[in-house]
């Protein structure tokens, strides 16, 4: 992360921060909370979620980034795909979700972004030159400030 720092809008971090916190407690408070976070305190807790909170908002911007220069488009077909996948997932409420999603400009940002970040990745796969490195097991798991 060291390498690849840039500054966060700090609106951003809080807001994802604040999403990642309250699935979290969701999940506290059903009973699912996972097993390494058993022992950590509150604060022990936020400090580690805020970071990946921090990872998350970077990685976010910069995949919008490349999907920017690299002018990658959504069109409204699969849009439209996504959205009625999401309603097949309330059977007999099909229409009640789609005019959730077409009435929420928040609700639909969120069924658009994996869309756009998944076409972002592909394009990235097709223009990547891969090389194959034959490495140690110890090599692979070393850290890399080694």
């Amino acid at each position: 992360d060291e390498a690849h720092s840039f500054d966060l809008p700090p609106n951003m971090v809080e807001q994802e921060f604040n999403q990642i916190w309250q699935q979290l407690q969701a999940e506290m408070d059903a009973g699912r909370t996972a097993d390494e976070d058993k022992d950590k305190s509150e604060d022990e807790l936020k400090e580690e979620y805020r970071k990946i909170a921090e990872r998350r908002v970077r990685l976010g911007l910069v995949l919008a980034e490349i999907g920017r220069v690299a002018d990658v488009r959504i069109s409204e077909q699969e849009v439209n795909q996504a959205l009625v996948r999401e309603a097949r997932q309330y059977p007999g409420q099909e229409q009640q979700v789609v005019e959730f999603f077409r009435n929420n400009p928040g609700a639909m940002a969120q069924l658009r972004a994996p869309i756009y970040e998944d076409k972002v990745v592909d394009h990235i796969l097709e223009v990547a030159e891969i090389t194959e490195e034959t490495v140690s097991r110890e090599d692979l798991f070393k850290e890399d400030d080694e």
